[in-house]
């Protein structure tokens, strides 16, 4: 039997004020490219030591890190002391967690468009990774903007699997992230992106009400309603975060927790500046922070270079990224900013 209060506890713990979750659940062939651009072999060991240099970040991890989601490589690590990562971020005081999707593939007679897989034994892979340490688990869906796409069939195959997913997890005591990420990849404008994801968003919690997913025990991890990459319009801060919260008051009932959003390829600024715009708003019933890799990653990764002695420096900017992201969850970003600057 689920135990709610738990999963709600959980999940209450993950979207606290002031913190946010660090995803450092890149797959291997991700992590590969990510070190591939500071020049450092990506073995075993040195994404272990990459991986410890921020979990050993105290004050980063204590003051703005509520959860670290993992990668199946990582849950299963020693650091050079011996002991589990896992523990490492427990003694921090945040959630570990779990990235338990096995990637996308291409849909069947759905040109251009994905399926995430994984499915197929998630129920005994929950199970192991609860006793390996993990809280949570994340699982993303993938849709893109583009000429035709997305289709219903994509939506709807994509929203299905996250709700099986999230009720999987909730059945073995564990929070799932829902993510549904519509990319930023394309040329369309920021009200193309704000029909997308209205319209994938409200298919996702039709599902989980079909799924019985318990609202109160999970945690959603949408994209920001923002242009894509190649749009000639650019949105401004403002627009971002007016455009997203009416999206997401459009869609995500009250009774959820919280929303961890992903940063989606924007820069590390950006990123803290739409989620801080938002929160200055306010006024939602659920609590709004981040999930973000790159954009909490990207400083302390070019810091380090793979070198033993640029492990301060890399906590360091990791500490500084990881502050700045908390004050925006409390929509005190601007504001500190402004003070340094007068």
């Amino acid at each position: 039997m689920m135990d709610l209060d738990q999963l709600a506890q959980t999940a209450a713990a993950m979207v606290q004020p002031g913190k946010g979750i660090l995803a450092a659940d890149e797959s291997s062939g991700t992590i590969k490219k990510r070190f591939d651009a500071i020049g450092v072999e990506s073995t075993a060991d040195n994404r272990r030591d990459y991986r410890e240099l921020l979990f050993r970040s105290t004050d980063a991890m204590r003051n703005s890190i509520s959860g670290v989601i993992l990668y199946d490589e990582t849950i299963r690590q020693v650091a050079k002391d011996g002991t589990p990562l896992v523990k490492l971020i427990e003694q921090a005081g945040a959630v570990p967690g779990i990235k338990v999707d096995l990637g996308t593939k291409p849909l069947p007679f759905c040109p251009g468009e994905t399926i995430t897989e994984g499915l197929d034994g998630l129920r005994e892979r929950l199970t192991e990774y609860r006793g390996l340490g993990a809280r949570f688990a994340k699982w993303r869906a993938v849709i893109d903007i583009s000429e035709g796409i997305p289709t219903w069939a994509a939506v709807k195959a994509n929203a299905h699997a996250l709700a099986r997913y999230a009720a999987l997890c909730q059945e073995q005591d564990v929070v799932p992230i829902v993510e549904p990420e519509v990319l930023m990849d394309g040329a369309h404008d920021i009200d193309r992106c704000a029909t997308v994801t209205e319209f994938v968003l409200k298919t996702v919690f039709q599902e989980l009400y079909e799924q019985r997913v318990v609202l109160e025990g999970m945690v959603l991890k949408p994209n920001m309603v923002i242009a894509g990459k190649k749009s000639p319009r650019q949105a401004s801060v403002e627009e971002v975060a007016e455009k997203t919260m009416l999206v997401l008051k459009r869609c995500v009932p009250a009774a959820v927790p919280g929303i961890a959003f992903l940063s989606g390829g924007q820069s590390d600024e950006e990123a803290t500046a739409h989620l801080d715009a938002m929160n200055r708003i306010g006024g939602v019933p659920w609590r709004l922070t981040f999930s973000y890799g790159r954009a909490l990653q990207a400083a302390p990764q070019k810091a380090w270079s793979g070198k033993p002695e640029n492990v301060e420096a890399a906590q360091r900017a990791f500490t500084h990224r990881a502050r700045m992201n908390g004050l925006a969850t409390m929509g005190q970003w601007k504001r500190q900013l402004e003070e340094a600057v007068g």
